[in-house]
């Protein structure tokens, strides 16, 4: 929920002590720039700063002061000093300003920033204003082509840039298409998006009216296998944690929260203030791909989870020390049809077989993260089907008499995005949709024209649209009358009251050396790594072969393969060159044949056939398992098999031949060894159901989760134990 910034919240969300954008030293900043400037302006300048400043401007200005409450008009007019841009502290009362382009001013002993250069403070520019008030104000100054733009978030430092200024895209995405929020999808320093944040924030500072941007970021603080597109872009320059199931694992709501903060801070300290996260969908699709990136099959966890996120990253109000959540795929995606991707046409089916299956396993988590207070929610591509589901919603919310679901993807659909969202569930945030809704995944509109899309999805309940770098198609929306103008200032209202809220028009701008300072602490990473460690899942140890003691490695020749598709030589490679290093009492062979007992690491990726048909997760050569191998290892050898559980997969072909079986949810191999080796003793719990077999997953219900499954659809070990939701083992306490 976008709300008034509290003193005690921006107190609360500082205790971890990694620091205060607020507490930084008062220093001046000589930056003289104009509007229409470019990143080569920026670094040419400090390159030919001269070392004693001059201030842009000298006089004094006057004007009669007056008490608030007394004043009507749109100006707030009080008797500033001179006119310096610089870094200025209102002390205890109010925030720190920072203006390197435009001046500052001082009424009633109060520093403020002139964002409009009219060298007056006007209501936008007053900080002692609630968000709400300024943001009033800011929309009647605005310009169609302003709103239009602050609608659109698109990714930074993408498109047809010349070499030789491969950010210049984005800088007219500021200047010339007046777009504020930009995605961050590479993965440099903390130091380095520091650096890039405050340049981009001076381009914002330097334009009409000084509208900051908002950096925006999927989640960067994970163990990823691999790197991939709107999931997971950016790993190992932040604490590092594990993956979202191995968070779910650890049924620790504590330590979850205490990620959230500590990640909000490595966040905030780098000007990433808006997250594309968490993924909070209910994972009862086995097949679906992007089940790594949620929490599970519970409703119940998942929505405890999504609390603890949102009241981590947020604090309990929306503040100057937040980052703005926007979780994502609402209405949830994990009822998709076979697990095919919604990116693509034939994925696009949502599916409710279930009777009540809608309310009971999918919405949970969203009104969890409503109740919590998140500032944004995304919407999905998933088209809800009426052939393939049964009765979810009563009569009085049916799209038509005949039709319980409109059939149109998510960013469309008023009856879930106005009639559900902000109707029932009290939802009071904007919709963010999700990228490519306007142009490849227009799903269900497709006959609509550009304009007809942008009315449509607007009149739905959306209110910025990712990765789209061109407003034009909005604009003409309004210059032919399809849309007016009005309909535009709810939404845009709601963006500016969330940069406002966040403090970004007071002082936009981080320390890069600070940054990485936070990055890397020791002592986040510490926790970082306790929760790798209590994610962990100890499915099966009936043999006794763990823990790996050094009792055990003393008398014990060890094996040690990797199997991650075409990167399984290099994967091993790595492992055995981490334990020969780190672990000097395991003895390590080249062949099984050589050892007296052996370690595999599978780690799968799900499979999506070409025609569209299904997705495998069955252990294959598809998923990048070279089953026959892992056989033949564990018919040579007492072998422990750890198998990276980011899908619910078919293991029943080599898990009956191990000597102990280990489940991790994306974590480094230093974690795993302190499992095995019995320095921690495993205590994760199992957040997904493992399937019985292939037949299974082919028969699940994709609306429900696997423990809810009213067949046999459970995977049962050789002594009896069902890999159900919560289940997992610990080593004997001695």
């Amino acid at each position: 929920m976008v709300g008034s910034r509290g003193e005690g919240d921006a107190q609360e969300l500082g205790r971890l002590d990694l620091g205060r954008q607020d507490a930084w030293n008062v220093r001046p900043v000589g930056n003289d720039l104009r509007p229409g400037s470019s990143l080569r302006d920026i670094k040419e300048e400090r390159m030919h700063q001269p070392s004693t400043r001059f201030w842009k401007r000298s006089g004094v200005l006057l004007a009669a002061a007056l008490p608030l409450s007394l004043l009507g008009s749109t100006a707030v007019t009080g008797a500033p000093s001179s006119g310096k841009h610089g870094r200025w502290s209102n002390g205890a009362h109010g925030p720190v300003i920072e203006g390197r382009v435009k001046d500052l001013i001082k009424v009633d002993g109060r520093y403020f920033k002139d964002l409009n250069d009219n060298g007056r403070l006007d209501r936008y520019e007053d900080w002692r204003l609630s968000p709400e008030r300024r943001a009033d104000d800011l929309l009647s100054r605005m310009t169609l082509e302003e709103k239009a733009g602050l609608m659109q978030i698109t990714s930074a430092g993408r498109g047809n840039a010349p070499p030789s200024d491969p950010l210049a895209d984005t800088v007219g995405y500021i200047n010339d298409r007046h777009i504020r929020y930009l995605i961050l999808r590479d993965n440099p320093s903390a130091h380095d998006l520091a650096d890039r944040s405050n340049d981009y924030q001076q381009i914002a500072e330097a334009t009409r009216l000084g509208i900051p941007v908002v950096f925006t970021s999927n989640p960067r603080n994970h163990v990823s296998s691999s790197l991939e597109f709107g999931i997971s872009e950016a790993s190992g320059q932040f604490s590092l944690w594990p993956g979202s199931l191995g968070l779910a694992a650890m049924r620790d709501s504590r330590l979850v929260r205490e990620f959230a903060e500590i990640a909000r801070q490595e966040w905030v300290a780098s000007g990433i203030r808006k997250a594309y996260a968490y993924q909070i969908e209910t994972a009862t699709e086995p097949r679906w791909r992007r089940i790594s990136g949620t929490f599970g099959e519970d409703p119940e966890l998942n929505a405890d989870i999504a609390k603890q996120l949102v009241l981590g990253f947020q604090g309990n109000r929306l503040g100057n020390q937040s980052v703005a959540q926007t979780v994502k795929h609402f209405p949830g995606d994990g009822a998709v049809l076979r697990g095919l991707d919604p990116h693509n046409e034939p994925g696009k089916w949502a599916i409710y077989p279930t009777p009540g299956s809608f309310f009971k396993y999918q919405l949970p988590p969203f009104q969890a993260a409503v109740d919590a207070g998140t500032s944004a929610i995304m919407s999905y591509y998933n088209v809800p089907s009426n052939a393939m589901s049964s009765r979810q919603f009563p009569d009085s919310t049916w799209y038509s008499e005949d039709m319980q679901f409109e059939e149109v993807a998510g960013a469309y659909n008023k009856v879930l995005l106005t009639d559900l969202l902000r109707g029932k569930m009290g939802f009071d945030g904007y919709v963010n949709s999700d990228s490519g809704v306007l142009t490849s995944r227009a799903f269900g509109v497709e006959n609509l024209s550009i304009e007809e899309r942008f009315t449509k999805s607007i009149r739905a309940g959306v209110s910025l649209f990712s990765d789209n770098n061109d407003p034009s198609g909005l604009i003409s929306a309004v210059n032919t009358g399809r849309l007016k103008e009005r309909e535009l200032n709810p939404s845009v209202k709601m963006l500016l009251t969330e940069i406002f809220t966040l403090g970004l028009f007071e002082n936009p701008y981080v320390d890069p050396n600070r940054a990485q300072q936070i990055a890397d602490s020791p002592r986040s990473q510490a926790k970082a790594d306790e929760a790798q460690r209590k994610s962990i899942v100890l499915l099966r140890n009936d043999e006794k072969a763990l823990p790996f003691t050094d009792a055990v490695a003393a008398k014990t020749k060890l094996y040690v393969e990797v199997f991650d598709g075409d990167d399984s030589a290099t994967q091993t490679a790595a492992l055995r060159k981490i334990i020969a290093e780190k672990e000097p009492a395991v003895q390590l062979v080249d062949t099984p044949e050589a050892a007296d007992a052996g370690f595999v690491w599978v780690r799968p990726t799900p499979y999506e056939y070409p025609d569209n048909s299904t997705v495998e997760i069955q252990l294959n050569e598809l998923t990048g398992v070279d089953v026959n191998r892992i056989k033949q290892i564990e018919a040579a050898v007492p072998t422990i098999l750890t198998i990276n559980m980011t899908n619910p997969w078919v293991i029943n072909e080599i898990e009956p031949q191990a000597a102990a079986v280990v489940a991790t949810f994306d974590v480094t191999p230093e974690a795993l060894l302190d499992v095995i080796r019995g320095r921690f003793n495993p205590s994760g719990k199992l957040p997904i159901t493992i399937p019985a077999n292939q037949a299974a997953v082919e028969r699940n219900a994709s609306d429900v989760p696997g423990y809810a499954e009213k067949f046999d659809y459970t995977y049962t070990n050789m002594v009896g134990h069902d890999y159900k939701f919560g289940f997992g083992l610990s080593y004997p306490r001695r």
